[in-house]
């Protein structure tokens, strides 16, 4: 038997926060639904039926959602772009949902006019600074 991977383990992970399952009921679906007691223990049938189970719920698996640039050297690598999509969306509250908010805080704060322009020192200032403004709004 092969258990699941760390990625997977996350996965589920993330679907049981978005949904706010409680973790007595995210066992008892372990056991239930699995025949296990711990996620370490699944195989890949086992997160194949608990993945049935959360998309069922209502959990849909991310996938990207900003635009990718491609290899480019000494400029933000797709990881960091979605990031920073990620925590100005959670800053923001979901409102601002495209770029063009983000872009107008970019030229202020890194003169640079799209997400696209940043280079990866600038692209790691960014995520630093939205982590830090995240922590402050909270």
């Amino acid at each position: 038997m092969t258990t699941i991977s760390r990625n997977q383990r996350v996965l589920m992970k993330v679907a049981q926060r978005k949904l706010k399952i409680p973790d007595a009921a995210y066992r008892a679906a372990l056991v239930e639904i699995a025949g296990v007691t711990s996620s370490n223990e699944l195989d890949q049938e086992g997160f194949a039926a608990m993945m049935g189970w959360f998309q069922w719920l209502g959990f849909e698996p991310g996938s990207p959602r900003g635009q990718d640039y491609g290899q480019r050297p000494g400029m933000a690598s797709f990881a960091q772009l979605e990031l920073i999509r990620a925590l100005w969306a959670e800053f923001t509250g979901h409102v601002y949902s495209g770029d063009d908010e983000l872009g107008k805080w970019l030229l202020r704060t890194f003169k640079v006019s799209s997400l696209r322009f940043l280079t990866k020192a600038d692209a790691q200032k960014a995520i630093t600074a939205l982590k830090h403004m995240k922590a402050r709004a909270a």
